[in-house]
């Protein structure tokens, strides 16, 4: 389960929810997967192909206490109100959650557990789903379909009903084919039944109007609750089966184009008028410098040397090696190995190399291809540190494999713990830690030491302009050129252009 407001994914089972009767399993999953928090576990739903099935009842579970001042909140009511969604997933689809009319829906990633009223400030528990599964034929094969869409839609409906809710083995029979579907007969009598929850009934779905119209109450997060569910199966040929990812990317249109095309524009504006900016000085200056040094000097100026002015005050001092040229190497390194990752990440995505289908192929994309561009960042760190005329090379190319990784390592670690106290399956095992220290150690930093070896066999690079020996005294300057304002307002530029596409980009990794 996943919430905006806490950041915090925790286990489904941590509530009291139905589970199944054989117990909880974890399936196995990846790296990447464990790194993103995801843990999918088994269900007690049971679904089966091209059956509808009416009001199922579920199981009767205890939710806890009721709200009361003075009183903590039970469990459930506490993860209401930090708006924690549920993640389901059918057949590697996960579950697009519904609100508003089949006329005009408008999707989100998973369900909500519940909701808040308005009206009393309680917390109510959506304990009836409607789970609706469109599919088509294979083309390949006869007798098969694919699942192409995976809806549910949550309601909040209060059953009054007798019965202690134990059900027998005896209650169940199978024809012996597993896709049969099992007659399971109701744990418990509903007293005030639904249209759909009527006994007999065998062609009537829980429909929203069923429910809220004045007749059945919600279901309050508290003391015993029964849970139940529809599964309705729709065939959709229209549906290709290389489209069903597309509701859930963009969710059915929630986040309209238009919003996407403004950010461009906007960027687009901030960086032609940023350009154009700086583009009239330079050629300004220029033409200023280039008329002065071109114009025929009188005698008096051919007396005297003809004073140094513009950009040529600079020519000099330009290509002088910083004062910390080890941190600048690695810190150039490091620049060029991420931007080498992130552009060949984009280029297998776009090819259809990482897909959403492929549940933590993203990050593990990021992490490996990371980890073998370490090469390139020892060679660029190398040879811009030889350029700079460093000696240290031992310790910039172990400070390389080691310094920025190091920090990721420390902040992902502290980050873990946090999530280790909170319960969360954002913590990740002891055993894929080990991995991750494997694959920095192991590989990223033999990695860095070979293009070190390379890096420095190459030569220094030449500049243009030869430095002199003593360099130029800068004088000083007011305090908008400081350095602390200058990198304020060097950060808030860009990040002006791009932060709404980072807001889609970080939501859709998170």
């Amino acid at each position: 389960m996943t919430s905006m407001k806490t950041l915090m994914p925790v286990e489904y089972y941590r509530l009291p929810f139905c589970k199944p009767v054989d117990g909880v399993k974890l399936e196995n999953e990846n790296l990447g997967e464990f790194l993103a928090g995801d843990r999918i576990e088994n269900s007690p739903y049971e679904l089966y192909m091209k059956t509808d099935m009416y009001c199922q009842q579920l199981c009767i579970s205890n939710a806890g206490r009721g709200e009361k001042d003075g009183i903590s909140n039970n469990k459930m009511v506490r993860a209401i109100r930090k708006q924690y969604q549920n993640n389901w997933i059918v057949d590697n689809l996960p579950a697009a959650g519904r609100i508003s009319s089949k006329a005009d829906p408008v999707y989100f990633q998973g369900f909500p557990v519940g909701f808040v009223s308005g009206d009393d400030g309680k917390s109510y528990i959506n304990n009836h789903v409607n789970i609706e599964i469109e599919y088509h034929q294979a083309s390949t094969e006869v007798d098969k379909f694919r699942i192409v869409k995976f809806i549910v839609e949550p309601l909040s409906i209060h059953h009054e009903y007798q019965g202690t809710g134990d059900l027998d083995d005896d209650d169940t029979s199978s024809s012996g084919d597993e896709s049969t579907p099992k007659k399971k007969k109701d744990i418990v009598e509903i007293l005030n039944p639904i249209a759909s929850c009527k006994s007999g009934n065998k062609n009537t779905h829980t429909v929203e109007s069923m429910v809220y119209n004045g007749h059945h109450d919600y279901q309050v997060a508290s003391g015993d609750v029964l849970f139940t569910y529809d599964v309705t199966w729709t065939e959709n040929k229209n549906l290709h089966w290389g489209s069903r990812w597309d509701v859930y990317l963009n969710m059915n249109g929630t986040a309209k184009p238009t919003v996407h095309w403004y950010a461009i524009l906007e960027s687009l504006i901030i960086v032609i008028v940023l350009s154009a900016m700086i583009s009239a000085i330079l050629v300004r200056n220029l033409r200023r410098d280039f008329s002065r040094y071109n114009k025929l000097a009188t005698d008096e100026e051919k007396s005297e040397d003809l004073e140094e002015f513009g950009w040529k005050l600079l020519h000099a001092d330009v290509f002088r090696p910083p004062a910390y040229p080890m941190m600048i190497a690695i810190a150039t390194g490091t620049g060029v190995q991420i931007s080498c990752m992130t552009l060949i990440t984009v280029i297998f995505s776009a090819v259809g190399f990482i897909h959403p289908s492929n549940r933590g192929a993203l990050l593990m994309a990021i992490l490996l291809l990371y980890v073998l561009m370490g090469s390139v960042n020892g060679y660029i760190t190398a040879r811009l540190y030889k350029t700079f005329k460093g000696k240290a090379w031992q310790r910039a190319t172990t400070t390389t494999a080691l310094a920025f990784p190091g920090i990721c390592f420390a902040v992902f670690f502290a980050m873990n713990i946090l999530a280790l106290t909170q319960h969360s399956t954002d913590a990740v095992p002891f055993t894929s830690i080990l991995l991750l220290l494997v694959l920095w150690f192991g590989i990223s930093t033999p990695l860095v030491f070979l293009g070190s070896y390379f890096g420095y066999k190459q030569d220094a690079i030449e500049f243009p302009v030869n430095t002199s020996n003593i360099p130029r005294q800068i004088p000083d300057q007011p305090w908008f050129m400081t350095t602390t304002f200058a990198l304020i307002v060097g950060g808030v530029l860009p990040f002006g252009s791009s932060f709404v596409e980072l807001y889609f980009i970080m939501s859709s990794v998170w």
